[in-house]
């Protein structure tokens, strides 16, 4: 699986606000990252509408996690912001292809799949979060 610049900035916008006591604005985040702030924007309003991260418009608004970090497990928030992650398209669909009757490797990619993915919802943001401090050095 190789996941889009979406879900990598997802990450790491999670990852950043929970080494974070307050509100953080979107700018901060993309200047820390390099990335345009349309960017960390777009994925902000997606992170918000899955109930990832609050947002708060005016003056001492900004963005925080809505959750624990503890309470994000990684499976589940790619799953939401990659969509379908099926190695092959016949393995999320009954779509049949010229070998459909007889292939085997539908089934070896679906169980490749179902792994991954148990794997990814055992580990919660909380596992993955660097401290403070680290983000200090790359600013």
């Amino acid at each position: 699986m190789k996941l889009t610049t979406q879900t990598d900035y997802a990450l790491r916008t999670l990852m950043f606000l929970a080494t974070r006591t307050s509100r953080t604005k979107v700018a901060e985040v993309a200047s820390l990252f390099g990335i345009s702030v349309n960017h960390v924007a777009k994925v902000v309003n997606l992170l918000v509408r899955f109930g990832y991260i609050r947002s708060t418009r005016g003056i001492g608004g900004g963005i925080e996690l809505a959750l624990q970090p503890e309470e994000i497990p990684l499976g589940k928030l790619i799953e939401q912001v990659e969509g379908n992650m099926n190695l092959l398209g016949c393995v999320g669909s009954d779509d049949s292809c010229a070998i459909h009757s007889f292939c085997k490797l539908r089934g070896v990619l679906a169980e490749a799949e179902r792994v991954q993915l148990e794997y990814l919802n055992s580990v919660t943001l909380a596992d993955v979060v660097p401290t403070s401090r680290d983000f200090s050095s790359i600013q």
